[in-house]
């Protein structure tokens, strides 16, 4: 009961001008948390050291990155918006944040657009059309005849049914009125394995995830769908110069703060956010994970997560997935 009256006096002394201007004008103060609903050693956990370490030296402040991966990373998104909005406790999120509510539903108990406060994306990577050799085809034209002439009998393999994956090959589906098979694996790397190996016909994968299998000839790079090809596969072209208009699947890496987090505080952290992406070496080191820098903050951010949300919750019904 004690526990509870604190949190709740806690929670209105925040929303008093006075105290969020005091808390915002001395802010950092003590330690900062990261978030990180993966297990180490992915690029969203790369990413967010990376940053972590970036605000550390910037802010002159500790930063700790913690990892709670499980539940489709529900647990660290969680923890997160039920956090005091003060700016200590953030959250390294990926572009599957947007799918978390069209797979759970009212099961989950955060809101993932309204219950956080977008700071920025510090990176994306965007997504990539391979096949290995079985399919035989030089471009996206004659990957586009040949499943047209097969309907249902060509195999697509995903990290999982859920996965981002799953939806930018359903989305590019519906658009390119094609029919594919899905086969769900359990994690990118068995699902590559077997592409490779012909067991499966293609994937919709990070470009970060399948460079160096682009680069070492083992898999063969379609189309890209971002708005301009990549620089890391020039040669590689959109699926806009290819004759599918509308189609865009990047994956991006941010950090966000719970609603309500002060303005200045907020100002404070996407200035950081901000200076990262543009440091040299921060550009270096997320190129040699087959990653851009990018810089989409506030708003902007808010925007990309609503319409994201909007359009998996609709992907989601139309295949009827719903997680258990």
């Amino acid at each position: 009961m004690f526990q509870k009256l604190a949190v709740g006096l806690l929670i209105s002394l925040l929303s008093l001008p006075g105290y969020a201007q005091a808390a915002s004008t001395s802010y950092p103060d003590k330690a900062i948390r990261v978030i990180v609903g993966f297990a180490a050693g992915g690029p969203t956990d790369v990413i967010a050291r990376s940053v972590a370490d970036y605000i550390s030296r910037k802010l002159k402040q500790t930063v700790i990155v913690e990892n709670k991966p499980g539940a489709n990373t529900i647990i660290a998104a969680e923890l997160v918006a039920s956090s005091l909005p003060d700016g200590y406790t953030l959250l390294a999120a990926a572009t599957n944040h947007t799918m978390i509510s069209s797979l759970y539903g009212d099961r989950i108990k955060f809101n993932p657009v309204t219950s956080f406060s977008p700071l920025c994306t510090v990176a994306v990577s965007p997504t990539v059309l391979v096949v290995g050799p079985a399919m035989q085809v030089k471009n996206l034209t004659e990957f586009l005849i040949k499943i047209r002439l097969n309907p249902g009998v060509y195999s697509y393999a995903t990290p999982g049914t859920g996965s981002g994956g799953h939806f930018a090959t359903e989305a590019f589906a519906r658009l390119a009125n094609i029919k594919l098979n899905h086969i769900p694996y359990k994690g990118a790397a068995p699902a590559m394995n077997d592409l490779i190996a012909g067991q499966v016909d293609l994937s919709f994968a990070t470009l970060a995830s399948v460079l160096p299998q682009i680069n070492a000839g083992k898999l063969q790079a379609l189309a890209v769908a971002s708005q301009s090809r990549s620089p890391f596969i020039p040669n590689v072209p959109t699926f806009e110069e290819s004759g599918i208009h509308g189609y865009s699947a990047d994956a991006w890496y941010g950090l966000m703060a719970p609603t309500g987090t002060p303005e200045q505080v907020r100002l404070t952290l996407e200035e950081t956010l901000k200076a990262y992406s543009t440091d040299p070496k921060n550009t270096e080191r997320l190129a040699a994970m087959g990653l851009q820098p990018q810089s989409i903050c506030g708003d902007a951010f808010f925007d990309i997560l609503r319409s994201e949300s909007e359009m998996n919750l609709k992907l989601s019904k139309e295949l009827e997935l719903k997680m258990e």
